[in-house]
């Protein structure tokens, strides 16, 4: 049977990033030992976004499970930009806290370039997203310790998944700072050749279905359909939409399909920017949910274990 017709394998993202809470729960014991107190994540959720407010409750539980601190700090939607800035700026100060999450968006009234400047004001050593530009650059030069953290989970899975690098096609459709472009640095550094996709480039089906590896991040639902995949290949899907229309719905995932059914109860659905179809060709594939999803938490998680032992081994 040809790779074309057998069913994609899954990459079963919440299984792997199990494994890597387990794996965080000795380092997080050794520096309660040392520093006596655990590694502690300060977070900032301005305004009442739904999806936000979701995000940072996942976050706080899944810390606490493991035995991360947490401290959170809200604002209304109303607050002024210099009221986010001074929660990052006492974050900083305080030796307590290892790690620093400000959960995006944050409020319009905050102004367009509110979140480039939040993140640039946070202490690089406490950036556990990656986000500061002395991080970027780090990530380029393949020094950071550091880095952003759905790319770092998506290399994990394809890691523990014997997922090969080395040497493949790899093309990433999507240019944003936080996923796209750390994303391709993080195959380049794997030796992988990456292509980088956005919606100006031309063919765009063509040159995606050249990948051996293929991730999609471009938050259009099940954007990439089959003729955007080589037969085999392995693809990554990170976008998270969620479908609000049941004609949508049924035109995606099918009329008799578990997702409407899904949608029929709740009124709402997520789906990838991956079509399902693209299953009955990709030789594995991520599901949404349960693919990329887990992983970005498990690995701001790691990132804040990571940056508490290094402040650890500063003050040695």
């Amino acid at each position: 049977m040809s790779a074309a017709a057998s069913p994609a394998r899954v990459l079963d993202g919440a299984a792997v990033a199990a494994e890597i809470r387990d794996a965080l729960r000795p380092r997080i014991e050794a520096v309660r030992r040392a520093a006596g107190r655990p590694p502690t994540l300060g977070l900032l959720l301005a305004g009442s976004d739904p999806g936000s407010e979701v995000y940072v409750r996942n976050k706080m539980r899944q810390g606490e499970g493991l035995g991360i601190g947490t401290a959170l700090e809200r604002l209304p939607a109303s607050a002024a930009f210099e009221e986010a800035l001074r929660v990052v700026e006492a974050f900083n100060a305080d030796p307590d806290i290892d790690g620093i999450l400000v959960q995006s968006p944050l409020p319009a009234g905050m102004g367009d370039d509110a979140e480039r400047r939040i993140f640039e004001a946070i202490e690089p050593s406490k950036d556990v997203d990656g986000f500061h530009p002395e991080n970027v650059g780090r990530l380029v030069q393949q020094t950071s310790t550091l880095a952003p953290c759905t790319p770092s989970g998506v290399m994990e899975l394809l890691d523990r998944s014997g997922v090969a690098l080395n040497g493949r096609q790899a093309v990433v459709i999507g240019r944003s700072d936080i996923v796209g472009k750390p994303m391709a640095m993080l195959l380049l550094h794997r030796h992988a050749t990456v292509t980088i996709c956005h919606s100006r480039t031309v063919d765009l089906p063509r040159v995606a279905s050249q990948a051996d590896v293929l991730v999609a991040a471009v938050g259009r639902p099940a954007f990439v359909t089959v003729e955007f995949v080589k037969p085999g290949a392995t693809v990554v899907d990170v976008g998270t939409n969620t479908l609000t229309d049941r004609d949508q719905v049924a035109s995606i995932f099918g009329v008799g399909s578990k997702k409407l059914a899904a949608f029929d109860r709740r009124g709402r659905v997520l789906s990838g920017d991956v079509h399902p179809g693209v299953a009955g060709v990709a030789g594995a594939i991520t599901p949404v949910p349960g693919g990329v999803g887990p992983l970005t938490i498990a690995m701001l998680l790691s990132n804040t274990v990571q940056a508490a032992e290094q402040r650890l081994r500063w003050r040695a």
